[in-house]
């Protein structure tokens, strides 16, 4: 990059570098099909571990125990953190649910 130093001339170039840099190609995913109904389903509560999310999911679990009876609730935690995926995680939900809440907390 071209510094301006003093004394220099005030026609002097300078170069300036974009930090905004280039976002990545995303590719659109289908969502899955939604449910007619929760009743006697498992919905997975997918504490992503980010900032108090297995505080929220406490909640809605609670909810789901209060006001949807018919419907049974998972609590499980990613194995790391939100940044590392989890594909072990994924498919036990997969296999074994029949939807998820991803909590991100605040």
């Amino acid at each position: 990059m071209n510094e301006m130093k003093s004394g220099a001339q005030p026609d002097a170039t300078l170069s300036v570098l974009n930090p905004m840099g280039y976002p990545p190609e995303i590719k659109a995913k289908t969502p899955a099909p939604r449910l007619d109904t929760l009743d006697g389903k498992i919905v997975y509560l997918v504490d992503c571990r980010f900032d108090d999310s297995i505080e929220l999911l406490k909640q809605v679990g609670a909810w789901f125990a209060d006001n949807m009876k018919a419907v049974e609730t998972r609590m499980i935690s990613l194995s790391s953190t939100y940044q590392i995926d989890d594909p072990d995680t994924w498919k036990e939900i997969a296999a074994k649910g029949d939807a998820a809440i991803v909590g991100v907390g605040h």
